[in-house]
């Protein structure tokens, strides 16, 4: 699977955004219009209307954001149950975004695809739920902006092993990531639990 930095070409152009589609079903990579000038620039980074123009529907109910330094790899994480769509932005440095899907009956399963975000190009990255998500820090250090479709659950969270042979996400990695005991902890794809792609709610083991 090869990572999307650069611009893939664009599915739905709109006024204030361009729509890009991943190599994974239903991730999208969204690019908004930047207003800029000596002083500084505007960017509208969410309108409700607009994400229901795009296909993305789901109401946000929790807003997070992380601070990261260089070479943090945080994730794979998921929920089993409240099981969260995410929008992610940088508004400060830049990270490789990794989303891997794990809907059983989806043509794109147990694959991943990857953006980089930056607070340079304020691209968003749209991550339905039924997905592990992940990133690695790749300046001095990141703020990570997020909206959620459902609550944090922590005894729902499970995290698939960032280095996982099967689904093995290219991170380039040029030196050991600095990573969470937790995220140290993740489970194999073969094991992890899984979602039924028309109802992401009762997860069961791949075996």
């Amino acid at each position: 699977m090869s990572i999307t930095t650069g611009v893939p070409a664009a599915r739905k152009q709109l006024a204030n955004m361009k729509v890009h589609e991943t190599k994974v079903a239903g991730v999208l990579l969204l690019e908004p219009k930047v207003f800029g000038d000596e002083r500084g620039f505007f960017v509208e980074s969410y309108n409700e209307n607009l994400m229901a123009e795009i296909g993305i529907g789901e109401r946000f109910v929790q807003d997070n954001h992380s601070y990261s330094g260089f070479n943090v790899l945080r994730g794979l994480h998921y929920q089993v149950r409240h099981t969260q769509g995410k929008l992610i932005r940088v508004v400060m440095g830049e990270i490789f975004d990794v989303a891997v899907d794990l809907r059983r009956s989806s043509p794109t399963f147990g694959q991943w695809d990857g953006a980089i975000l930056s607070g340079e190009n304020k691209r968003m990255l749209w991550i339905p739920p039924g997905f592990a998500h992940g990133f690695r820090v790749l300046s001095d250090g990141a703020h990570v902006l997020y909206k959620a479709t459902d609550f944090y659950h922590p005894e729902h969270e499970r995290t698939l092993a960032w280095n996982d042979p099967h689904v093995n996400v290219e991170w380039n990695l040029t030196s050991e990531p600095v990573i969470s005991t937790k995220d140290a902890q993740g489970v194999p794809f073969e094991s992890a639990e899984t979602f039924e792609l028309e109802t992401l709610k009762t997860p069961t083991p791949n075996r």
